[in-house]
């Protein structure tokens, strides 16, 4: 009985700690409804000027766009020539880790929980620090996009 007893008490409080769908979401405490954005104060030694922005719905990360653009506006992710020099170089590209980064931080609502890519890692350090700038951000409502020095 004490172990039935006890075996209940500990799936209560893990069921208590997930989301409903099994995953446990320590990221998306006192998040406000909305949209906020965050990205580097200057460019990268390449060109690239990394941005995030992230969408709030129902007190949780319900989507999330991270990307690089140059000083003309051109995306990263979209540039072929980048993508196949990187891919080769690195067996990982921008569209990629991109996305990738992108649909964990949705899946576990906590940049902290998101690994780095291999061939990928100074973009996953640029992502949690926009990511968490951004989740600031939304803890507190404030809806200007945030500038951020590495």
């Amino acid at each position: 009985m004490i172990r039935k007893t006890a075996f209940c008490l500990c799936a209560c409080f893990v069921f208590a700690a997930c989301d409903g769908t099994g995953v446990f979401s320590a990221g998306g405490a006192g998040l406000k409804d909305g949209y906020y954005a965050a990205e580097m104060a200057g460019a990268d030694r390449f060109g690239w000027k990394e941005f995030l922005s992230i969408t709030i719905n129902d007190g949780r990360i319900a989507a999330v766009e991270y990307d690089a653009k140059n000083s003309s506006g051109f995306i990263k992710s979209w540039d072929p020539d980048y993508m196949r020099l990187m891919n080769a170089a690195k067996g990982v590209y921008p569209n990629k880790y991109a996305r990738t980064y992108a649909n964990a931080l949705v899946l576990l609502q906590d940049p902290a929980r998101i690994d780095a890519i291999s061939g990928a890692s100074l973009s996953h350090r640029t992502f949690v620090l926009l990511a968490e700038a951004a989740l600031a951000q939304a803890r507190t409502g404030a809806r200007e996009v945030v500038f951020i020095r590495p």
